[in-house]
């Protein structure tokens, strides 16, 4: 099954993880949207700003340190994804349990990993 992901946190580095993800997750075909600082394009896939209003979500790939989750606690919560995914360095206890009383999973895993080992 095919999961619309959000990347937040995206980057147009080759070097990132979260380009390595969002090149991974295009090619494991599950459609992709990207959320970082810049405005950019990366393998097709446009890198918005800001939070724009995005529909039928089922993951949140986190990669933001959780200083840099705080102003969007909200935003990810109203989206309401299945899950959100807190990669190696993201983990963040209050993120989580915001999530968790909304019901939605939550995750701390590596999205590479988990594309790799057919887990995702």
């Amino acid at each position: 099954m095919k999961k619309k992901t959000l990347i937040l946190g995206a980057s147009a580095n080759p070097e990132r993880y979260s380009y390595l993800a969002l090149e991974k997750l295009k090619a494991h075909q599950h459609p992709v949207l990207a959320i970082g600082r810049r405005k950019d394009f990366v393998k097709g896939t446009e890198i918005l700003t800001g939070m724009p209003p995005i529909n039928d979500i089922d993951t949140v790939t986190l990669y933001l340190n959780p200083k840099n989750q705080e102003p969007y606690y909200d935003y990810i919560l109203s989206l309401k994804p299945h899950r959100i995914i807190f990669n190696p360095g993201t983990e963040n206890e209050k993120l989580a349990a915001l999530a968790q009383s909304k019901g939605i999973h939550t995750q701390e895993a590596c999205t590479l990993v988990l594309l790799s080992t057919g887990q995702y």
